[in-house]
């Protein structure tokens, strides 16, 4: 059976050879690459014509397009019944595709989970990647929406899911996942379908990642509940607890010291044997960053979020799916 590797790009530069180097190293060589570029100015473009010579490599010239319109783009112009689709900037393990055609050419699956995994290449990435992603223990496989990073799917499926939402610059591939999932339930999940990808580098970054995601439930109408409870916390919950560490010292400090190691006991059960070896001093600034990070992706989801609300009242998008 034979598949297409998509993905869109814009100015990755350097970044697009982890890529396209972990392709060529497949147990299971992909039948066609098809990139899509989206006027990248920086060598992108001359980079991917190298690799032409390696790959079996189609570029697709899409300007000005957002991440929905270049997967599409390069969906449509795949000649494969079998898409896998993924990022660029990530290194896929030896055998990521072929774990991911596996239900495909056994079961007959339509689509297919696979799985990704920080690969963190400073100590601030390390605390990042504890705080913010999931252990592959965490998941439910019966449940889990995959990122766009590491999935397959028929090219028929993504014709009867309406393809990927193009109203739509981030959170897209939830909304794609639903769809797919509305017409063919839960998803085979293939856990050694590994992406692994760098987190980011800095709070500044972090901060403007959540941000648009956050915007981009807001315009997709997605996790109303987490949103709202969230605004709850921050804005009646904290100052509740402020007001009681004013008027009750001791009881208001007991009670936030218990919130703070709830809100903080997973990412530190994550981050603990990953930072087995650590200088004491190096350790202790490790887990003092858990709650500032946690903090920070907490204020820039309660400030895209609206946004994306605003955006949507006056768009009003079709194709949406509600989470509650």
């Amino acid at each position: 059976m034979n598949v297409s590797v998509i993905a869109t790009v814009k100015n990755p530069g350097e970044e697009i050879r982890s890529l396209l180097d972990s392709l060529m190293y497949q147990t299971r060589r992909p039948d066609e690459v098809v990139i899509c570029d989206s006027s990248s100015t920086d060598d992108t473009l001359n980079l991917l014509h190298e690799y032409q010579l390696r790959l079996p490599l189609c570029i697709v010239a899409a300007p000005g397009s957002n991440i929905s319109q270049g997967r599409n783009r390069a969906i449509a112009a795949a000649a494969g019944p079998v898409i896998a689709a993924t990022d660029a900037g990530v290194v896929l393990a030896p055998d990521w595709l072929a774990e991911l055609l596996r239900p495909i050419e056994a079961e007959g699956a339509a689509v297919v989970s696979g799985w990704f995994e920080p690969d963190p290449y400073t100590d601030f990435e390390v605390v990042m990647s504890a705080t913010v992603l999931p252990e592959l223990d965490e998941i439910n496989p019966r449940k889990f929406l995959p990122s766009s990073r590491s999935v397959a799917f028929l090219k028929s499926a993504w014709e009867a899911a309406g393809g990927y939402p193009e109203w739509l610059d981030y959170s897209e591939d939830l909304i794609f996942d639903l769809a797919l999932r509305e017409q063919y339930g839960p998803f085979p999940f293939a856990p050694r379908a590994v992406a692994y990808y760098r987190p980011r580098a800095s709070l500044r970054a972090f901060a403007r990642q959540y941000y648009l995601y956050a915007r981009g439930d807001g315009k997709a109408n997605l996790w109303p509940k987490r949103h709202a409870i969230r605004y709850l916390t921050y804005l009646v919950a904290l100052p509740a607890l402020l007001s009681l560490i004013w008027r009750n010292r001791w009881s208001g400090w007991a009670l936030g010291l218990a919130g703070m190691a709830v809100y903080c006991r997973r990412p530190a059960q994550r981050l603990w044997p990953a930072t087995a070896g650590w200088p004491p001093p190096d350790r202790l600034r490790a887990f003092a960053l858990i709650p500032l990070i946690r903090l920070v992706g907490d204020v820039a989801k309660m400030a895209g979020y609206p946004v994306g609300l605003i955006w949507r009242l006056g768009h009003r998008p079709k194709g949406h799916i509600r989470i509650r």
